[in-house]
């Protein structure tokens, strides 16, 4: 016999018992933190921000307060028409290669990591939240689930075409630990925390 058939024949001989059922995962959870100052705080600790707001209004005032306008703001939401650009959502996505801000809503929030889950249905074009200087995503602070697995059940069985979690600006570090903030997507987010 070969080495490479006893090697295989110990392997099937020491083989683990099948196990058919998964593990229950319910048990993680809420109940081991408080989920909206987990999630702003894994927020800060990777580089985003947030800001809690009543509605619309407070988000258009912390935008002119905070962006120029007169750079390219984009935005999926009708309601913030006044501050930021509704007619690119058909454009070829290297036309919004100049975009400052990008202004989007979110489906809802982990906990765990920060991260929002978003689907072309409320993107416009894939490309805007990764290819914009700055991103902002509104969500309903009583959407944020505590973790990535019940994440994952939620989005199980919805039909989408393109879906992503987006966690914190974009960010990566070479060997010698240099922090490049932008290098594939926005350099900064804010998430709108609404009631």
């Amino acid at each position: 016999m070969s080495s490479k058939a006893a090697i295989l024949n110990k392997i099937k001989q020491n083989k683990p018992e099948f196990v058919s059922e998964l593990p229950d995962l319910s048990v993680l959870g809420s109940d081991q933190f408080d989920v909206l100052e987990k999630y702003k705080t894994t927020l800060k600790s990777i580089g985003g921000d947030f800001v809690e707001v009543s509605g619309i209004e407070e988000v258009k005032a912390y935008i002119k307060n905070n962006y120029a306008l007169e750079k390219r703001i984009i935005t999926t939401i009708p309601e913030l028409s006044e501050i930021a650009s509704l007619d690119w959502e058909n454009d070829d996505p290297h036309s919004l290669q100049d975009v400052e801000l990008t202004i989007i809503k979110g489906h809802f929030g982990v906990a765990e990591n920060s991260a929002i889950w978003v689907t072309d249905e409320i993107l416009g074009q894939r490309a805007a939240p990764f290819i914009a200087q700055y991103l902002s995503i509104i969500v309903d602070k009583n959407t944020i689930i505590p973790t990535m697995h019940q994440a994952y059940e939620k989005i199980g069985n919805q039909d989408y075409g393109f879906g992503t979690f987006i966690a914190g600006p974009s960010k990566t570090a070479d060997i010698e630990q240099s922090l490049v903030l932008g290098a594939h997507g926005a350099r900064g987010l804010v998430v709108f925390l609404v009631d």
